[in-house]
């Protein structure tokens, strides 16, 4: 309990969603622990907005874990992994419930889910008295997802970590971190729902100046059957962000990406123009 106190110390506690934030990431980071010990990274790379959080210092706050094989294996499980994350759990004086998310249908991508039977309560003793806040979370559910069927041209590289102890993550690199991104936000299927965290991470990508590989974008397209020729280009890129952005609806993703946000007043300057701007100074390789 005193390693997760320490953690706890690192983040600043005097709200509801400063203690459901922080004892998620807390938990994110023993789960990839876990998965360490377990040799997960050898067969898997982490990527997506929590891999970002954690690695790069993207400042917006992230719920799931994502995942990417390196190789196709429609047979992955995370079955085999799972007991290991529980006892690494354990080991830190935290009970949780992990168990994989059974498929209705076929699918490319292998789900579990992680949930904490021990209250944040129990790692905010000082001495014999105990530091209540109103509000801190009592249950906190973290999704895991592994895409078993990756697209191929992307490259990783090993992140270290140094808590709860020192190991090494590997996890895809920034340009293709950006490629996966990019796909998402130009052709995510959820109708009339808007994902503002989309967006706050590509505004991230450009202002780090971080180029977005073209090549792998372009396997991402052709595996969810959007693309027709061999190779997206530039010009149909900033073509289709165009037509993106033409048709996005700003209140809503402000409404979506500021749960996520300590700074909101950082989204005062969102539009539509703000955003055809934006791209403007986007790269790519």
């Amino acid at each position: 309990m005193q390693l997760i106190r320490q953690m706890l110390s690192r983040h600043s506690l005097q709200t509801h969603d400063d203690y459901t934030r922080a004892f998620r990431e807390i938990m994110q980071e023993i789960a990839l622990a876990g998965l360490y010990r377990t040799g997960f990274f050898k067969k898997a790379a982490f990527y997506g907005g929590t891999c970002l959080r954690i690695f790069h210092g993207l400042d917006r706050f992230s719920e799931d874990m994502d995942f990417s094989l390196l190789q196709a294996d429609a047979g992955f499980s995370f079955d085999p992994y799972l007991n290991a994350v529980k006892q690494e759990f354990a080991s830190h004086g935290m009970d949780i419930i992990i168990k994989t998310k059974k498929k209705n249908k076929q699918s490319q991508v292998e789900s579990a889910f992680l949930k904490n039977n021990t209250s944040i309560y129990d790692f905010l003793l000082d001495g014999d008295v105990l530091r209540m806040h109103p509000g801190a979370p009592s249950k906190i559910k973290i999704k895991f997802e592994t895409d078993t069927d990756p697209p191929p041209g992307f490259t990783t590289e090993n992140k270290l970590m140094l808590l709860p102890f020192s190991f090494y993550v590997k996890c895809y690199s920034l340009p293709d971190l950006f490629a996966g991104k990019m796909h998402a936000l130009l052709f995510r299927k959820w109708k009339t729902r808007v994902k503002g965290r989309d967006w706050y991470d590509l505004e991230w990508y450009v202002r780090q100046g971080v180029p977005l590989n073209l090549s792998h974008l372009s396997e991402r397209i052709r595996q969810s059957g959007e693309l027709k020729s061999p190779q997206i280009n530039s010009q149909e890129l900033f073509s289709l962000l165009q037509e993106r952005i033409a048709s996005l609806n700003v209140s809503q993703a402000v409404s979506d990406i500021k749960p996520f946000l300590n700074d909101k007043a950082k989204l005062d300057i969102w539009s539509e123009n703000y955003f055809m701007d934006l791209i403007a100074h986007l790269k790519v390789k």
